[in-house]
């Protein structure tokens, strides 16, 4: 596309230090386009009016193209982003927007559907090693230098960026300038003294639903290794401990149940506790109840059955409660039957009465389907020796 020069509107998406920048320019070297660079932290509708209106007038007169990159695309508001929308669909000029978050969330649909997205992955280690490499060999302030990187100081840069140029580039800057001299020998010990790894994470956007998500399957999966993992990442990131401990809560009913009812103590206290507590302590307590929802066996049959029933409920009449499931309160409300032939289930051997608490007209269905794992073994073996037919 560049090749021929035709670069339609697009949006970048991917973690910093990717290339997003960078491609941009790029491409506007290769077109020999004029290129407008505007933050959407800085800029407002009227910094927009101002680059469409010199666009039109470069395409008009001069017949060059305007590239328009927009940094942190995912900051414009509805308002600014509309702006864009008819000189996008015309062509006047050619938006480039660079985002870290999901474009899918953070811009309007008409304005997605006239730009293509195209993601961007952090960088390998390999491609982070000639970054450096080339950075070391033709930056002009660099080169006259006498530097050597350590090959396990190299290593560790490398790992540390997490696949990102800007980190490693700028800690290779920094090392330099401490050291300082014509001679610069790069260690590992002072990379690791001023280079302090950052989380990647932001509690607002993709990456807390990815992690969060990651941490969900992984307790559900029985593999408490990899759940502690990603509790870490999203603590160490800054998550609220509450969140997820409430996520917690949900996933000892929906994926444990009653094959352990205590998963739902458990997750209900160490909420309660890292209310109490705060960070950091509150990281031991979600530790032990992590452990404990990962390795308690495993049924989903509570879920299924409340979904069933809400399924059912939507597509069937609401029927009338039975008169002798009612409760009569006054004597009014007796001598209408409510609560006539009820059976006091206390009042029979076992406790247990065979009676029909469905509706009348209404055939009865089995929601509730015990998978016999953990205590729910107990619970099937019961229900079968109560409702033979069931």
């Amino acid at each position: 596309m560049i090749e021929k020069g035709k670069v339609p509107s697009m949006v970048f998406w991917g973690p910093p230090g990717s290339g997003k920048t960078t491609l941009t320019y790029i491409i506007a070297e290769k077109m020999n386009a004029n290129i407008k660079r505007l933050s959407a932290t800085g800029s407002g509708v009227s910094d927009l009016r101002e680059v469409i209106k010199n666009a039109r007038y470069l395409l008009k007169n001069k017949n060059k193209s305007t590239i328009l990159f927009i940094d942190e695309i995912h900051r414009f508001n509805k308002a600014q982003q509309d702006v864009l929308l008819p000189w996008v669909e015309k062509g006047t000029l050619i938006l480039i927007g660079a985002t870290t978050e999901n474009p899918s969330f953070e811009i309007i649909s008409p304005l997605l559907s006239r730009v293509r997205v195209y993601r961007l992955k952090p960088l390998e280690p390999g491609y982070i090693r000639k970054i450096i490499e080339k950075a070391l060999g033709k930056d002009e302030e660099i080169k006259r230098l006498d530097i050597k990187i350590e090959n396990d100081a190299m290593d560790y840069l490398i790992k540390i960026s997490g696949g990102d140029a800007r980190v490693a580039l700028d800690t290779l800057e920094f090392a330099i300038n401490v050291l300082e001299g014509e001679k610069i020998i790069i260690k590992k010990e002072l990379l690791s003294s001023i280079l302090q790894k950052q989380i990647l994470y932001d509690k607002g956007g993709e990456e807390h639903y990815n992690l969060i998500s990651a941490f969900i399957k992984s307790v559900r999966g029985s593999d408490p290794d990899a759940a502690l993992y990603w509790m870490a990442r999203m603590l160490e990131g800054g998550e609220d401990p509450l969140f997820i401990a409430r996520r917690m809560i949900i996933l000892a009913s929906e994926d444990i149940g009653n094959a352990d009812p205590k998963a739902l103590q458990v997750a209900v206290a160490a909420k309660e506790a890292v209310n109490f507590l705060g960070m950091p302590e509150a990281g031991i307590v979600l530790s032990q109840a992590t452990t404990y929802l990962a390795t308690a066996p495993k049924s989903n049959a509570s879920y299924v059955a409340y979904s069933r029933a809400r399924k059912t409920v939507k597509e069937n009449p609401d029927y009338p409660v039975p008169l002798h499931l009612r409760n009569a309160p006054t004597e009014l409300l007796k001598e209408a039957g409510y609560g006539k032939d009820y059976k006091y289930p206390h009042d029979f051997p076992d406790q247990f009465i065979k009676e029909n608490y469905f509706p009348e007209g209404m055939k009865k269905k089995i929601f509730y389907n015990p998978q016999g794992k953990g205590y729910e073994k107990k619970i099937k073996e019961m229900l079968k020796s109560l409702w033979k037919k069931r």
